[in-house]
C-alpha cells in the first residue's frame, strides 16, 4: 500500500474510491503522568508522550489503511493527520486520506 500526502503518484493514474480514516484515543498513564510533570520543572523533551503519540499515529494510519485494503485500494493519497482533546488526559488522534486504485 502506497501512502502519501500529495495528491497524485507520480506516474500513476488514479481513480478515486473515497475517504478512508482511521483513529484512536490514548490516555496518560498515571505515572508517566507524574514523571513526566517534573520536566516541566527543568524543560526538554517529554519522551513518553512522543512515544505514545508514535504510536497513536502508527494505529491511525494502520486503521486506515486497512480501510482502503477493504476498498480494494492500491494507495491513499492526500494523507492527513488531526490530533484533538477528548477529554483531561486523552486524546484522539486521526489518520485520514483518499483511498484509490491505479488505473491501466
Amino acid at each position: 500500500m502506497i501512502i502519501v500526502n500529495t495528491d497524485y503518484i507520480t506516474g500513476k493514474e488514479l481513480e478515486m474510491l473515497g475517504i478512508v480514516r482511521g483513529s484512536t484515543i490514548q490516555t496518560k498513564n498515571v505515572g508517566r503522568d507524574i514523571t513526566q510533570s517534573f520536566k516541566n520543572l527543568v524543560g526538554g523533551e517529554l519522551k513518553s508522550y512522543t512515544e505514545m503519540m508514535n504510536k497513536a499515529r502508527d494505529l491511525a494510519t494502520g486503521r486506515m489503511v486497512e480501510e482502503a485494503e477493504r476498498l480494494g485500494a492500491d494507495a491513499v493519497v492526500n494523507v492527513r493527520y488531526a490530533s484533538s482533546s477528548v477529554m483531561q488526559g486523552a486524546a484522539e488522534v486521526m489518520a485520514y486520506g483518499t483511498a484509490v486504485k491505479f488505473v491501466g
